[in-house]
């Protein structure tokens, strides 16, 4: 990179089914200047999230699709590099929102200030952002987790999952992972000190689950969807929670699924158990409550008690591969980009 252009990854085409490589496009542009009140944004990381799967559709949803030729959207950390805001120095940290790029321009505005020598920047996208902060909300506010309740989470070593479940532990729940192979599951129990977790690539998935959730499951973190949620649906005791924020099972469907209508069913299940199920998006509903999630993870990370893993991978040239392989499940842990070097 040079310090005159801007490299940038757009939208080349809308994806059927999963993303290819063809579906973007790395372009070099010159590097923006910012005006009178901005600054010059240097991205340092690259927040690679699910969700960022449907905003390559253009289909009506929470958030504007991302338009063709565009940046991809995404969350980054990074370095003020040139300041013409007296309330942003040269060489401070901040959270921002600019996309598959070196570089962004700014007014100040939805930035949050990480200072000028944070511990560990990056931890700003997983655990102490948007990732952390929906576990920490969609556990605690939507599934309103008791002491002896079973909790069941379904990718249990993703960012949200691990969070989710170490959560429901300090609370006093039962835990319950559901990850992909050995390895994570393996790290469910031994690291995060999940109760059990079940490889959901099983044959006899839907078997080892119900034997695990004797007592039934009082709330179900659902953030997949798919094979996952027909397991954990006659297992829900009445009265249990669900709170909704992903079905990253259904991202790259161009159909619904085949087989039989379940619907009637599902409206049965939450009727007769009177169960309770809220999907949310987490800085449209809860950004007024960041600094209580904060102080409290804050507290626990400091404390130990609770445990992150972080997917780094080098090089911003990395980016559309490292993308395609999260939505496959190839990462462990949350995905990071390393774009560019500190200042």
């Amino acid at each position: 990179m040079t310090t005159t252009q801007n490299r940038r990854i757009v939208l080349a085409a809308r994806p059927h089914g999963a993303p290819k490589t063809s579906d973007f496009r790395m372009e070099t542009v010159a590097k923006p200047t910012p005006q009178a009140g901005e600054m010059l944004l240097r991205s340092v990381y690259l927040s690679l999230d699910p969700y960022m799967r449907g905003r390559m559709n253009d289909a009506k949803s929470y958030a504007e699709p991302v338009a063709l030729d565009d940046v991809m959207v995404g969350a980054t950390v990074c370095q003020v590099e040139v300041s013409n805001n007296p309330d942003f120095p040269v060489g401070e940290w901040v959270l921002a929102y600019t996309g598959w790029q070196d570089y962004g321009i700014s007014n100040g505005e939805g930035l949050i200030k990480l200072g000028q020598d944070p511990q560990a920047p990056s931890f700003a996208l997983g655990i102490m952002g948007m990732p952390g902060f929906t576990a920490y909300m969609g556990l605690l506010d939507i599934g309103q987790p008791k002491e002896g309740d079973t909790l069941v989470v379904a990718a249990a070593t993703g960012p949200v999952g691990a969070t989710v479940g170490q959560i429901g532990k300090l609370k006093g729940c039962r835990v319950i992972g559901i990850a992909g192979g050995e390895e994570k599951c393996r790290h469910a129990v031994e690291v995060l000190g999940f109760d059990v977790c079940i490889d959901h690539k099983a044959d006899d998935f839907a078997a080892q689950l119900a034997a695990a959730c004797g007592n039934g499951i009082d709330v179900y973190f659902e953030n997949v969807g798919g094979k996952v949620f027909d397991a954990v649906l006659p297992l829900l005791n009445t009265g249990a929670r669900i709170p909704l924020c992903g079905l990253i099972s259904q991202y790259n469907a161009t159909s619904l699924p085949e087989g039989p209508d379940r619907m009637s069913m599902l409206m049965a299940t939450l009727l007769i158990k009177r169960i309770k199920m809220q999907g949310f998006i987490i800085f449209d509903d809860y950004a007024h409550r960041y600094g209580e999630f904060a102080q409290a993870m804050s507290a626990w990370l400091a404390e130990g008690k609770i445990q992150y893993r972080e997917h780094l991978v080098e090089g911003f040239d990395n980016t559309v591969e490292s993308f395609i392989g999260l939505l496959e499940g190839k990462n462990f842990g949350k995905m990071v980009i390393k774009v560019n070097d500190p200042l």
